[in-house]
């Protein structure tokens, strides 16, 4: 069993790559931000964001106890739960704008795309720096620590698209619309 809690854990072998192990982990939380999408709604994507979150403490915290490491490199189950997280405001702000769940056909649109390629790149960069208090909570014991970071990472992506949306919307005068 121990195995497959590092297996799963390891990103069913994303976090095996000699190079880069994080960015891979975050390309595969892609494919379940596309998952989740594919549940159909927003009750469903919800469920699975806490299953991930759930599943990745636990795997986390074997993987650590297996490896004889604290937060090993080669874990990254924490990117791939974490990176759904990342677009809740993003779809939020689509879905209470016009009452429909944004399925994958819409992300993988020309504009979604581009906006998709932006969440990436910030949590990569808020996963790497760590501002406050991401690398604080790193402190957290087994799993917790592992996983939670990259949750606040999450966090602040969204605090980024939210501000984004907002701002921009001000800037153009549409913020009454």
């Amino acid at each position: 069993m121990k195995n497959v809690s590092l297996w799963i854990a390891q990103g069913f072998g994303l976090g095996r790559m000699p190079v880069a192990p994080g960015t891979f982990g975050t390309i595969g939380g892609l494919v379940w931000f596309g998952v989740l999408l594919w549940s159909g709604g927003p009750v469903l994507f919800g469920v699975g964001l806490l299953l991930g979150i759930a599943i990745s403490i636990s795997t986390s915290g074997t993987a650590e106890k297996v490896l004889r490491r604290r937060d090993p490199g080669s874990v990254v189950i924490d990117e791939i739960t974490a990176v759904p997280l990342c677009f809740v405001v993003w779809l939020w702000m689509r879905y209470t704008g016009d009452h429909q769940w944004q399925g994958v056909q819409w992300v993988l649109g020309s504009r979604a795309m581009l906006e998709v390629l932006g969440v990436f790149v910030l949590f990569r960069v808020f996963d790497i720096l760590k501002p406050w208090p991401v690398r604080q909570i790193q402190d957290l014991p087994g799993g917790w620590g592992v996983t939670m970071d990259d949750v606040l990472a999450a966090g602040y992506v969204n605090l980024c698209v939210w501000v984004g949306f907002f701002g921009g919307r001000l800037l153009t005068g549409s913020a009454g619309s």
